[in-house]
């Protein structure tokens, strides 16, 4: 049985997060407003993300600059683990520091892509 394909949305929303560096993170929003829909759909588009998949996850957050609940749990635990091994830094509040670790996409304007 194949996998099926993800949708040409969800192929945008994973084609942005490849782009982001180690180091740096960017919001649901911010994806959102590049491709032309909401935080939630880029975040629906993370959550459909297939086991061993090559797009980097853990570097969308919310934003507050922080790492959003998971039903499970555990996926809040790893995603935190993975952005500490790039060398992010939480604050005590649990945030990020968007102003210094935000990935600008500066070549991108709102809806171009």
């Amino acid at each position: 049985m194949s996998q099926k394909s993800p949708s040409p949305l969800y192929q945008s929303v994973y084609t942005l997060v490849r782009q982001i560096p180690p180091g740096y993170v960017t919001t649901y929003g911010r994806i959102g407003q590049l491709i032309g829909c909401t935080a939630r759909t880029v975040g629906f588009a993370m959550a459909a993300l297939p086991s061993g998949s090559d797009v980097p996850w853990q570097r969308v957050i919310n934003s507050l600059g922080k790492v959003s609940p998971r039903t499970d749990g555990e996926g809040n635990l790893l995603q935190r683990i993975l952005l500490e091994a790039e060398g992010l830094r939480f604050d005590r509040n649990q945030r990020i520091d968007l102003a210094a670790y935000e990935w600008g996409f500066s070549d991108l304007e709102e809806g171009s892509f």
